[in-house]
């Protein structure tokens, strides 16, 4: 039995799902998600708490059951919480800021990359150096997030990039100087 799929998902006030055939939608006080569930799991609402269990007890059917119970309860989080991931830019004339419905940055090419951001998310620039990416979608946080780090990778040798809040870059030693000769 899977640990985390067999863990019930407790809902809070305000949180109103509805199950139709494969179909699941979570509203809640930041908005809707829906999704289609796998036809090899079940979930079920009873008592304001949601269970997800398995039809089979193939490799595939115990694969899906953890993962079904994870992204419900992330539904539920992100309809009531939200998620925020946050990225720092390091580097001499970094830069980015918004520009209407488009993140714009400079970070070291000879143009400026501009990222058009999707409808669902906000992405705020709190000051040049910073880009905080939030919304209720999980997944489509975290790929936004990426899809950013993406343009400009740190690299190993001055930390020079993208780079998510507290993510530690190892650094390598440069070029070590060998003296003497004439």
């Amino acid at each position: 039995m899977s640990r985390i799929g067999k863990m019930p998902i407790s809902l809070p006030s305000g949180v109103e799902v509805k199950l139709q055939k494969r179909n699941l939608t979570v509203k809640g006080p930041k908005g809707s998600l829906t999704w289609d569930f796998p036809r090899r799991v079940e979930v079920r609402l009873e008592d304001g708490i949601l269970s997800v269990t398995r039809n089979r007890n193939d490799k595939q059917s115990r694969a899906l059951h953890g993962l079904t119970r994870a992204l419900v309860n992330n539904m539920v989080a992100g309809v009531t919480e939200g998620f925020t991931r946050k990225l720092e830019i390091h580097g001499i004339g970094y830069s980015a800021k918004i520009q209407g419905e488009k993140l714009v940055m400079q970070v070291g090419y000879s143009h400026a990359v501009e990222v058009k951001i999707p409808k669902g998310l906000s992405v705020e620039c709190p000051d040049a150096t910073h880009i905080v990416v939030s919304g209720i979608d999980k997944q489509a946080v975290g790929q936004l997030a990426a899809d950013i780090r993406r343009y400009r990778k740190p690299e190993p040798y001055k930390g020079k990039g993208i780079r998510y809040e507290g993510e530690v870059v190892r650094r390598k030693a440069g070029k070590a100087f060998v003296g003497g000769g004439a």
